[in-house]
């Protein structure tokens, strides 16, 4: 791994994860990859602590040069130690924003996915990983998933991962990274040519939302 996002979801990782590939540092993990792949949900699902020996990361993440979103960025602090020559960048952006937005694709998502008669509806590759989307959830938010935080747990639980993101990480591996910024902070940080073009822009709502139409046959309100 070169490259690893910090970032919690929805806070750009899709452009981020172009913006990557792009950049010639691809291909860029993300969890649409693992709803998309047996073989990686079956590896995350190896990574529900505690893991007797340690997690094998270069087995879970072997074929990815660079990585963003859950659950890559929940296990940062493990993947610093792991690759410690990588560089990371936190995607940010308003929190009550971010929450607004989480309220509508990922928690309405998991909450429909996570009820007790959803098993039928959901894919194997979801099912294979609940127990560590349970772990996620818990740790971050205090709740499992499927349950939806308040916001101001939701909040405070994104900006406390910011800080310690901030306090843990040397200056010299991370870039704080605010969706819209566009190429020159990261090609500078990253010592990669600007490229020609605007900085990809890509719509994680609607993506989520075909998510959900495919799983349950019915979008939320955006």
């Amino acid at each position: 791994m070169h490259v690893i996002g910090a970032g919690l979801p929805r806070t750009g990782t899709t452009s981020m994860k172009a913006a990557l590939e792009q950049l010639g540092l691809g291909p860029c993990h993300h969890m649409f990859e693992v709803l998309a792949s047996p073989d990686l949900a079956r590896r995350w699902a190896g990574t529900v602590p505690p893991v007797p020996g340690g997690v094998d990361w270069g087995h879970v993440l072997e074929g990815w040069p660079s990585g963003v979103d859950w659950p890559l960025s929940f296990f940062w602090r493990e993947l610093a130690e792991a690759y410690p020559g990588a560089k990371f960048v936190l995607t940010v952006r308003d929190p009550h924003r971010w929450y607004t937005s989480m309220l509508t694709t990922i928690f309405e998502l998991t909450r429909k996915a996570c009820a007790e008669d959803a098993d039928a509806r959901v894919p194997l590759e979801f099912r294979r990983i609940r127990p560590l989307l349970d772990h996620m959830w818990q740790a971050s938010f205090g709740v499992p998933c499927g349950a939806v935080p308040s916001e101001e747990v939701a909040v405070a639980a994104f900006e406390r991962h910011a800080e310690q993101v901030r306090a843990e990480l040397p200056a010299d591996r991370l870039l704080v990274y605010r969706a819209g910024e566009g190429w020159e902070r990261l090609c500078a940080f990253l010592g990669t040519q600007v490229p020609d073009g605007p900085f990809p822009h890509l719509n994680d709502t609607e993506a989520m939302l075909r998510q959900h139409e495919a799983w349950f046959g019915g979008a939320t309100a955006p």
